[in-house]
């Protein structure tokens, strides 16, 4: 395959990551806060599932960092039935389906399965299961897989 100097360039490009917020609080910015796991395996020897996966890993760990133990991690959706998923899962499928597992309010199990260049995901809180003693956190086990890997 023949690659443009801006495919090469990006191919091989680090990892890095950067945010800047309106209320003035710190933003992430560079590799330091990166698991090991994102940062040892180049650009170019990921698939597109694989780094939308890791990416969206560190988001989702991050935002429940900012919740409290009574509200768990959800996304919205869009499309036919806009819903939400409380996020209990998440997969991809190389070289380009990212998969989350979850359920709807009503508690009804639910699947997405999407193509990474379909991906729109919107975070959301929502309150957790008024049974269960803890909030769930998907994100702290979704990054310790990362780094067994």
């Amino acid at each position: 395959m023949i690659e443009t100097s801006a495919e090469y360039a990006e191919n091989d490009a680090l990892p890095r990551r950067h945010e800047v917020h309106t209320n003035g609080e710190e933003g992430c910015s560079g590799t330091a806060d990166l698991p090991q796991a994102v940062q040892r395996k180049p650009l170019k020897h990921k698939s597109q599932a694989e780094w939308a996966y890791e990416r969206l890993v560190l988001y989702i760990q991050s935002f429940e960092e900012q919740l409290d133990n009574e509200h768990e991690v959800a996304m919205g959706l869009a499309g036919g039935q806009v819903g939400v998923l409380r996020i209990e899962g998440m997969g991809f499928f190389d070289p380009d389906i990212l998969t989350f597992y979850g359920s709807e309010p009503g508690g009804k199990r639910t699947q997405l399965i999407q193509h990474v260049s379909q991906l729109n995901v919107m975070l959301r809180a929502v309150p957790k299961e008024p049974e269960q003693a803890n909030a769930q956190r998907i994100g702290f086990r979704l990054v310790q897989e990362l780094d067994k890997a």
